[in-house]
């Protein structure tokens, strides 16, 4: 099966043709805000972190940074440091230009503060842009594609219909060669033997096992259970009554397929097929996280209804709740509540969903990119120092 898409310099496949602002601190995002407002197709990650980080902490949040720049939903990228911050700005650029993309970063204390590093910002971007727009989709296979399936906001109908569904998507792009990953550990709690049954090694299996491990240990080094956060406020009042009931429905999005190998947040899968990533329960980190691992769509399901976005990635939100998709239709692309209502099974609503993300990936935006929704939030190891 073919989709359009941009090919990069290094063969891999956007399917879309962004400029992104990378700024590499806190300190430089409001000036890559600034200079993002100014272009046309360019998006800013308002990046949080950066600065008063050690060790494997600062290595996350930079090894993420790289890691979206990298993405080929991005044609090009200009990352703006302020010059004293911790995570750094060239080498940041360095890493993403071996793409082959255009690079380039400027320095706000260089530049001579925002004004300048503004202008001279806005400059470069706008620049970029224009060379963007000569880019052309050209007809690829679908198996360049990297799918991202997350759920939040979850209820009854998700682990019933919506989950399920997006798993069918999910199998369909492995069985046509592609690549798919989902996330979030603290929902994998209560169903990892099963997932780790159906990994391909011990060696996978035993990975997978340790990062469930290491999630409930940490929570205990506060003095708490997981349990007192999983499952949400808003899980419990859709219907969810606790975290094993949350995580066996939670991971019918992964499909049915073999898992690969269980990847680190951000990181690449090596190969084809399923992977899972460690990454929290929120919905907006670990969309980040398989962003910059570098997947280029998003399916999203919800039961109780979000909003989401991504600044580089679409993401397709669906929902099995009936009333959700009516309360919500301005948001939620996808109705499967067809399947709640006895109009429609779980295949046929997935053969649905799968040509509504072909779609998606040739250019058809989707609800969240419409009204610009772009949250983004990076995960961190360790409080900032």
């Amino acid at each position: 099966m073919k989709i359009m898409g941009y090919v990069r310099p290094d063969g891999r496949v956007g399917i879309r043709n962004h400029i992104v602002i990378i700024p590499s601190s806190v300190c430089a995002s409001e000036v890559a805000m600034r200079i993002a407002s100014h272009v046309e197709g360019a998006v800013a990650l308002p990046n949080q972190h950066g600065c008063c980080q050690i060790g494997a902490d600062m290595e996350l949040v930079t090894n993420t940074l790289i890691g979206l720049g990298k993405n080929p939903n991005v044609a090009a990228a200009l990352v703006v440091g302020l010059g004293c911050e911790g995570v750094p700005t060239e080498k940041v650029a360095e890493e993403i230009a071996k793409t082959g993309k255009r690079v380039e970063h400027i320095i706000i204390q260089d530049c001579g503060g925002t004004l300048k590093a503004e202008e001279i910002g806005t400059r470069i971007a706008r620049q970029m842009a224009q060379e963007a727009t000569l880019l052309k989709r050209e007809e690829v296979d679908i198996s360049n594609l990297i799918l991202a399936v997350e759920c939040g906001g979850s209820d009854t109908t998700s682990g019933l219909a919506s989950n399920p569904v997006a798993g069918y998507v999910s199998d369909k792009l492995i069985e046509l060669g592609g690549t798919s990953m989902f996330s979030e550990t603290t929902e994998i709690i209560g169903a990892e033997h099963l997932l780790a049954k159906r990994a391909v090694s011990r060696e996978v299996a035993d990975k997978l096992l340790e990062i469930v491990r290491r999630c409930e240990e940490k929570a205990k080094t506060m003095g708490v259970d997981m349990r007192g956060g999983q499952p949400t406020p808003g899980n419990i009042e859709g219907g969810i009554s606790t975290i094993e009931e949350k995580s066996l429905g939670c991971i019918y999005k992964g499909g049915t397929k073999p898992v690969q190998g269980v990847l680190d947040y951000a990181e690449p899968p090596a190969g084809k097929g399923l992977y899972i990533m460690d990454t929290p329960g929120q919905d907006i980190e670990s969309i980040t996280g398989m962003t910059a691992g570098g997947a280029q769509v998003v399916i999203f399901t919800t039961g109780r209804g979000t909003p989401t976005g991504s600044p580089i990635a679409p993401v397709i939100k669906i929902t099995a709740n009936p009333d959700t998709y009516k309360k919500m239709e301005d948001n939620i692309d996808f109705n499967a509540g067809t399947i709640v209502e006895g109009d429609e099974t779980i295949k046929e609503a997935g053969e649905r969903l799968f040509n509504e993300m072909v779609e998606v990936c040739n250019g058809k935006l989707t609800k969240a990119e419409v009204l610009k929704h772009r949250e983004f939030g990076m995960y961190k190891l360790i409080s900032t120092f």
